[in-house]
């Protein structure tokens, strides 16, 4: 079990959806055998989920990658998210980066994760907007009764102002049957209200 006892750190910067997809990031490395860092405890494994709604949430996603790697100096160092799909050379260059996921790429986090053998530079994996069509599915819990169920992923409007079109893909979504599914299983966790 090469991930067996290492541990990692998870951080999200912006919406929902974002905060949902990190949480299954995180059960895909619980089964192959990661725990969550302890708050203190340096991690093997730094996994950055990132946002690029306004040039403000460029920057505080810059800045916590920064912070992040200086915390964790000697993780290997994952950045996905819709900065990353927008811009990876850029997040690749920073220092410290190992892996630059695109949006397309995440759902397949372990097999980027290699051996956790630090790189020289940041590794880019991303595909063109256009090319991202897959819709993986994501519950996560928020307090202790509320869960955040994505039903949704991508956009087809265009508007002047936002870049999901273009860092998430067109619209897409998974089945009625799967989304119930998991709202059942979100119901039989404890969960009193889905979002």
């Amino acid at each position: 079990a090469e991930f067996q006892d290492k541990t990692a750190v998870y951080y999200t910067l912006g919406c929902k959806l974002n905060f949902s997809e990190t949480s299954t990031i995180g059960k895909t490395l619980l089964e192959l055998g990661v725990r969550t860092a302890r708050k203190g405890e340096k991690a093997d494994i730094c996994i950055i989920n990132t946002c690029s709604v306004t040039e403000t949430a460029d920057k505080k996603c810059r800045q916590t990658i920064h912070r992040l790697i200086k915390q964790h100096p000697d993780a290997f160092v994952v950045v996905t998210g819709c900065y990353v799909q927008l811009k990876p050379e850029h997040v690749a260059q920073i220092e410290g980066v190992d892996v630059v996921l695109g949006a397309e790429q995440k759902k397949e986090i372990e097999k980027y994760l290699g051996n956790l053998r630090k790189k020289g530079r940041g590794e880019v994996h991303s595909s063109a907007v256009n090319d991202i069509s897959s819709f993986t599915p994501s519950c996560s819990r928020g307090d202790r009764t509320r869960f955040f169920l994505k039903v949704q992923d991508g956009c087809d409007y265009f508007c002047s102002y936002c870049t999901i079109p273009f860092a998430r893909g067109r619209s897409r979504n998974g089945s009625i049957a799967s989304l119930v599914e998991q709202a059942r299983q979100a119901a039989a966790e404890g969960g009193k209200e889905i979002v």
